[in-house]
């Protein structure tokens, strides 16, 4: 349980005005190479239901919706070190370059964090950062772990994305 694992570069377009940030890919995401891959997880579902499309289009065509709302996707850690896939065995992390990624996109007004983890360690890894004033909302967890809220409460939550 060495070894690191890497996050995904981020999906972004420069005119993008609101960021989603997972944690860390989980392991099924990790060997696919796509956001939320894991099928059991709510994601691609919620921004399906709440951008009008089919959620099981090809993955670039989900990316390309959200390029099409204005929304960036991308995770807080860069890499760790986390045996599975949940949040909570995240150990020896680093986080992704933010002050890069708000210069990209100086439009980026709100980050939505997916889950309570994503948050904590944004806060823990990137408080004393030069960034921008954003405006941060944590969201449920579309993971199935988070099994305390249904599909429906999830989805309502996550309406806000879309404000």
């Amino acid at each position: 349980m060495n070894e690191h694992i890497y996050s995904f570069a981020p999906f972004y377009k420069s005119d993008a005005e609101k960021l989603v940030l997972g944690s860390m890919p989980g392991v099924e995401s990790l060997r696919r190479q796509q956001y939320y891959a894991y099928p059991r997880n709510a994601f691609w579902r919620i921004m399906g239901e709440l951008l009008h499309f089919d959620y099981k289009i090809p993955y670039a065509d989900r990316i390309e919706h959200l390029y099409n709302h204005k929304i960036a996707l991308w995770d807080t850690v860069h890499r760790c070190v986390r045996k599975g896939s949940l949040d909570a065995d995240i150990v020896r992390e680093e986080a992704n370059d933010f002050q890069w990624l708000l210069e990209q996109c100086p439009n980026i007004k709100t980050i939505f964090f997916n889950g309570q983890a994503s948050h904590k360690l944004f806060v823990r890894h990137c408080s004393k950062m030069d960034l921008p004033e954003v405006e941060m909302i944590v969201l449920p967890s579309t993971s199935p772990a988070n099994a305390s809220w249904s599909f429906e409460k999830k989805l309502e939550a996550w309406h806000q994305v879309i404000i």
